[in-house]
């Protein structure tokens, strides 16, 4: 049948994609955002003390959905979820992003994948994340100290990244998608199938990205920011009444090439490795190659009283460095990794829910390259936990819990032309922390939240034992073991309010650090061209807030506001002065962040805007037969970051950023045939009028200085359109 155009077709639409589970696709469906909150309030999170509804949790926790996911243009998965109130990304080039929740990193931030922590060397600047976007279907992240669930390095949060539930019994399905961005000429497509029969369940993926240099209208093609992505994932396993026992494996390759900033003395141009082109996809010189692999084993038995829960996961992650040769690699990081977590959590009786657990890793890192910037070294952990939730009538929850750690680590001796480069020395950290907090939910308008949580780090083998020319970084580091383990207390109080036509949230941080570790830089030139820099500490205070307010005066359209903003100070120290004023900031703090959207959802199921004759009209004029568009949406963004003149001045550690604005256009729809989903299709403009910026938190900010035009550093891509198309197979 020829399909009809009229103008209510136009109008035949709701938010974006649903999602994928059951749960997010009713939390979608309602074009009603205070209906569409108390639904999310019912969603189960995993990233506080244990399972636990949303609306009871009394820590701060941000969910991305997978339709939030589907829509969002980016390069890997933490460029995906960096939007979010509170959480901002370290970057180098386009391939490489290291989350940063509320102005903390590095290994402050745990990254939770398959169950297990995600360990690949995050010390690193130009180390990320090595998750295949794909494979992700959810995400929650967890702002403040988590070291109760998490042990040591949660002390700013814990990103989880959920894969892909299993199937109902007797379903199987495949999935399609790839997607296209204008700018580096991205390309990436991933295969998936996954079914579930008689309770064998299995998931399995292939992923594959590739881009080549991106550009910006002041340097033109950034030579050394093409990348390559491959990933696979295999799951199977047994879903039972007894419970489930499944086995996952993933591997993750990666080659980017690395961004140095050099620039021709005379021309100002950046100066490019051997084999760049502009549109090559191939890598050049220098570059990284990155292989990571990881094996988890997840059990879970049910119990009359709770259930058990075990995950045991393997990783290998192997990090090579090629500078002078494509086939001799210079550095070169073999770490492997066994971690293992043990946990009984209890039905609720009488409002009670308790949990408790054992988990802790061992690792194992060795050089295997030429050159050497860590020891060899090995580590092993262990913590115990116990948790409790108390519901206090209808309206009140308390949460709490107490944990206690052991880390030890030792590092290997290592001699280097007759020289000492390593010593030989080990350290033990013992941490206890805990948190408690309450909940209570006001009325069905309004959630008030409290929580008080004391976190735990331990020093990383980079910061006590460092003695080598940091590429990545472009300078010589140098570590201290005489560092302490960092502890904080941070205060959190949220406060949420829902409507029919107003919803808005508000979370309050106030967070105090002992022995806050960061680099210095000193005096003394170890290597010929690079500046030396070494690990210290000191106590720090950082305070903030998120602030979000999303109207919808009528069902179809919204507009939404959120702002971030993070005050990080070092306290009672002696710092270096510059220009009489003090260098009392923490570096790499993110800027204020302002984001502001303009939605309009065109049509809706639950809740139209069309009257009821012409939605009959319509459907009698356009018979199943037919082609019809469904969860259309247009929408308008600007994503506004202050000027960060709240720098770490010492030694021109930090020099400040300006302030810019980036416009954004967006929309989406399904493509129906008969009444059933074909096809999904996104289309997203960033930095829609090519505006030239520097992110605050780009390492590429301090590449070298341009002769001819007196700007420093290499600058964001530019103007980048997006096309995504997912199509979902009912087998």
């Amino acid at each position: 049948m020829k399909t009809r155009y009229t103008i209510l077709p136009l109008l035949c639409i709701c938010t974006a994609v649903a999602a994928q589970t059951t749960e997010h696709h009713h939390a979608e469906d309602s074009t009603d955002v205070f209906f569409r909150h108390l639904q999310l309030n019912e969603l189960t999170v995993t990233g506080v003390t244990g399972d636990i509804k949303l609306k009871h949790a009394t820590a701060p926790v941000s969910i991305v959905t997978p339709q939030m996911l589907r829509a969002t243009a980016s390069t890997n998965i933490i460029d995906a979820i960096a939007r979010q109130p509170g959480v901002s990304q370290l970057t180098t080039g386009g391939s490489i992003s290291k989350p940063i929740i509320r102005g903390l990193g590095y290994n402050r931030v745990v990254v939770m994948s398959e169950g297990v922590r995600q360990e690949g060397q995050q010390w690193g600047d130009e180390h990320g994340v090595e998750v295949d976007g794909g494979s992700v279907n959810s995400v929650e992240i967890l702002k403040g100290p988590a070291s109760l669930m998490y042990g040591s390095d949660a002390m700013a949060g814990v990103v989880i990244l959920h894969p892909q539930p299993t199937m109902a019994e007797g379903e199987m399905k495949a999935n399609v998608s790839t997607e296209y961005q204008t700018n580096n000429g991205l390309f990436h497509y991933s295969l998936q199938m996954a079914g579930n029969q008689k309770g064998f369940v299995w998931d399995a993926r292939f992923s594959d990205k590739m881009a080549h240099a991106y550009k910006n209208k002041y340097d033109g093609y950034v030579p050394g920011s093409q990348f390559r992505e491959r990933a696979g994932r295999l799951m199977l396993g047994m879903n039972k009444a007894w419970g489930h026992s499944r086995l996952t494996w993933t591997a993750y390759h990666l080659t980017p090439s690395i961004i140095e900033g050099e620039r021709d003395p005379e021309t100002g141009e950046l100066v490019h490795g051997e084999g760049f082109t502009d549109h090559g996809y191939g890598k050049s010189l220098p570059f990284q190659q990155v292989k990571h692999y990881k094996l988890v084993w997840d059990n879970s038995l049910n119990l009359a009283s709770g259930y058990l829960k075990a995950i045991i996961g393997y990783q290998q992650n192997r990090r090579q460095e090629f500078e002078e040769s494509a086939d001799d690699y210079e550095l070169f990081f073999k770490l492997h990794t066994l971690t293992y977590d043990l946990r009984y959590i209890t039905n609720e009786w009488n409002g009670w829910k308790l949990s408790t657990g054992i988990g802790g890793m061992y690792q194992k890192s060795g050089n295997e390259g030429e050159e050497y910037l860590i020891p060899d070294y090995r580590l092993f952990d262990f913590g115990l936990y116990a948790t409790a939730t108390k519901a206090l009538g209808e309206r009140w929850t308390l949460n709490g819990g107490l944990r206690y750690d052991h880390r030890r680590l030792h590092g290997y001796e290592l001699m280097e032309d007759g020289e000492q480069r390593f010593t030989d020395f080990s350290r033990h950290f013992n941490g206890l922390t805990g948190s408690i907090g309450v909940v209570c939910n006001i009325n069905d308008h309004f959630n008030l939240r409290v929580n008080l949580a004391r976190g735990f780090r331990t020093p990383n083998m980079s910061e006590l034992a460092s003695n080598g020319v940091h590429e990545g970084s472009i300078r010589y580091e140098i570590g201290d073991q005489r560092l302490k383990a960092e502890y904080s207390l941070q205060a959190d109080l949220g406060l949420d309010f829902t409507s029919r036509y107003v919803s808005a949230q508000l979370a309050l941080f106030a967070n105090r650090i002992d022995n806050y570790i960061f680099t210095h830089r000193v005096a003394e030139e170890i290597e010929e061209g690079y500046l030396t820099y070494a690990y210290t500490q000191g106590d720090a205070r950082l305070l903030g807030f998120e602030v979000g307010v999303d109207f919808h005066p009528v069902h179809s359209v919204h507009f939404s506001n959120t702002f971030s903003y993070v005050d990080a100070q070092l306290l009672n120290g002696q710092w270096s002065m510059d220009n009489g004023q003090c260098s009392k900031y923490l570096p790499f703090t993110p800027a204020p962040h302002w984001s502001s959207e303009l939605k309009w959802e065109l049509f809706h199921h639950a809740h139209s805007t069309v009257s009821p004759h012409a939605m009959h009209e319509y459907r009698h004029t356009h018979p199943k037969s037919g082609i019809a568009l469904n969860n259309l949406y247009i929408a308008a963004g600007l994503d506004c970051y202050l000027k960060q003149t709240h720098i770490y001045r010492a030694d021109d550690t930090e020099t400040k950023t300006p302030g810019y604005a980036l416009l954004s256009l967006s929309a989406g729809t399904d493509v129906q045939i008969k009444g059933k989903k074909i096809a999904e299709v996104y289309m997203t403009a960033d930095n829609l009028l090519n505006k030239a910026y520097q992110n605050h938190l780009s390492r590429l900010k301090y590449a070298d200085e341009n002769v001819i035009t007196g700007r420093r550093g290499v600058y964001n891509m530019g103007r980048n359109i997006t096309f995504k198309l997912v199509v979902p197979i009912r087998l």
